[in-house]
């Protein structure tokens, strides 16, 4: 297989986009997959919830800066090579005006994608510079959403941005799937979601992922301890779909085994 560039985004916050970027990440480590991880959230969650002191390393926005290369920026974790970022990308709308600035991405992964099978880029909340960086690097994309309705909201206004990425930068974007976070069948309002969610799936060409992330406290606790939900509590709900959605996206080239959460 030749690399693939995932992006984890939703203009809306709180969807669950973190999470899922350090569940994939894990996930395809298990399997055996070469994985990279990029950060573009000035949040820095994506690092943080991979153990790293984002404050103290060389960041995706010195790269951005030229202040480093892509290879010296990296930070190396125990499931995945990771480009990090803090506060200071927050900047990046500013600092970042010239020609070709959509492409900041892109050009940095050129220099590193060929050391990895897969490349999880997670993206701000925000509909902004960043999140088109992301777009143009990127393979294809998966929108997590949670089951309410203002989630919905951001996965509709995220085509627009799409389509015009396709028609000016980036014409083999893909959505992947939509996914769902949260999920519990027992309640209306997730089955009402989820059938609002397939007509936007049919609108981007895609669909809604079979796989549905239920909840579990496990999903919190994780990042305080560094880990990914996938490695802090592999029985827990959740981390068994989080195994279900990478059979999904990559199973045909990284098959499950019995380290990687194999069912019985």
């Amino acid at each position: 297989m030749s690399i693939s560039v995932i992006a984890i985004t939703n203009q809306k916050g709180g969807v669950g986009k973190t999470t899922t970027a350090a569940a994939l990440l894990s996930a395809l480590h298990q399997r055996g997959a070469r994985v990279l991880g990029v950060d573009l959230d000035p949040q820095g969650s994506l690092g943080f919830s991979l153990g790293l002191d984002i404050e103290h390393c060389a960041t995706i926005f010195d790269v951005f800066r030229g202040e480093v290369e892509p290879g010296e920026a990296l930070s190396h974790t125990e499931v995945c090579d990771l480009l990090p970022s803090n506060i200071l990308l927050s900047g990046a709308e500013l600092e970042f005006n010239r020609p070709g600035r959509e492409f900041l991405l892109k050009n940095t992964l050129s220099k590193v994608e060929q050391d990895y099978d897969f490349i999880i880029v997670d993206t701000p909340p925000a509909l902004n510079l960043l999140t088109v960086n992301a777009y143009v690097a990127a393979d294809s994309l998966i929108i997590p959403m949670a089951p309410e309705v203002l989630s919905l909201l951001g996965v509709s206004q995220i085509k627009e941005t799409i389509e015009s990425v396709k028609d000016y930068y980036n014409p083999r974007l893909e959505v992947l799937g939509i996914l769902l976070n949260r999920y519990s069948a027992r309640f209306n309002l997730n089955r009402e979601v989820l059938e609002l969610a397939g007509q936007i799936a049919a609108q981007l060409g895609t669909r809604v992922f079979e796989t549905k992330i239920r909840g579990s406290v496990a999903v919190a606790e994780a990042p305080a301890h560094g880990l990914s939900v996938v490695d802090y509590a592999p029985s827990a709900k959740p981390s068994q779909d989080f195994q279900d959605l990478c059979d999904e996206v990559a199973g045909r080239w990284f098959p499950r085994n019995s380290q990687a959460g194999g069912k019985a």
